[in-house]
């Protein structure tokens, strides 16, 4: 009987001792076989978030790139509207000019500019077959431009009043004082043989004479921006600017009469 009673005490004893194991292995592992099990979570977030993240950023890419390209078209869709709106203001003003004028002219545009710095010249898409001919007056309706310098069938060459070469008999529109008004090569002219009592102030207006053919009376040369003496003190002179800006001169006239 205390063999039976030892027995059943070692198996009650082992039984609860394996329980005890059983609970505490239990404890120990639960942690490490949760964060076990959350691996394959973990791992499938971070490459959903890596691949969500290439995605949207391969998106938005495309949607800057379409944008860019939208924002530069309406920029050059802008500056052409801009182009036509001032060359649709010039095309009046000339078409005014034209109407007005007291001569008759012929309209050309400028298509080609002397590449040599020591001469003012322009190309005009304009010829002899237009009625051009050389030493015709060139004419803008803001003021003088030039002379023909020489023509073929298509084209004429244009000497511009900034051309030292070049000179036109003028006068002070105010008191009709008289000069002759040379270019200089760059963006003023001069208007020279003043007498020494000359009746001409800053600001006046400077106009052909008429007293050269080849030009007509009363085309507006430029404005009076300062006065001179000549250095023999024998007469003075002025320094004028010009009407047209002639570095910008895209369309003429020239006078045909």
């Amino acid at each position: 009987m205390l063999n039976l009673k030892n027995k059943k005490l070692i198996f009650y004893l082992c039984a609860g001792l394996i329980v005890i194991l059983a609970a505490g292995s239990i404890s120990f592992f639960k942690n490490p076989l949760f964060s076990i099990s959350k691996i394959p979570y973990i791992v499938f977030n971070a490459v959903r978030r890596e691949v969500t993240g290439a995605i949207f950023y391969h998106r938005n890419y495309v949607q800057n790139e379409r944008l860019e390209k939208e924002n530069d078209y309406l920029r050059q869709k802008s500056g052409s509207l801009d182009e036509i709106i001032l060359e649709n203001s010039r095309l009046k003003r000339m078409l005014g000019f034209k109407q007005q004028a007291p001569f008759k002219v012929i309209a050309a545009r400028v298509i080609a500019r002397s590449p040599d710095n020591w001469s003012s010249l322009i190309l005009i898409d304009k010829g002899s077959s237009s009625g051009i001919r050389k030493g015709q007056s060139v004419v803008h309706y803001q003021g003088l431009i030039g002379r023909v310098m020489d023509t073929n069938s298509d084209t004429a060459r244009v000497i511009l009043i900034s051309d030292p070469n070049l000179s036109v008999s003028a006068a002070v529109e105010r008191s009709r004082e008289a000069g002759l008004v040379i270019g200089t090569l760059g963006t003023q002219l001069l208007l020279k043989y003043l007498s020494p009592e000359a009746d001409i102030r800053v600001g006046d207006k400077i106009i052909t004479s008429g007293m050269n053919q080849n030009y007509p009376k009363g085309i507006f040369i430029g404005t009076v921006v300062d006065i001179g003496s000549e250095f023999s003190n024998l007469g003075r002179y002025a320094v004028i600017k010009p009407a047209v800006n002639l570095s910008f001169v895209e369309e003429v006239f020239v006078i045909v009469k």
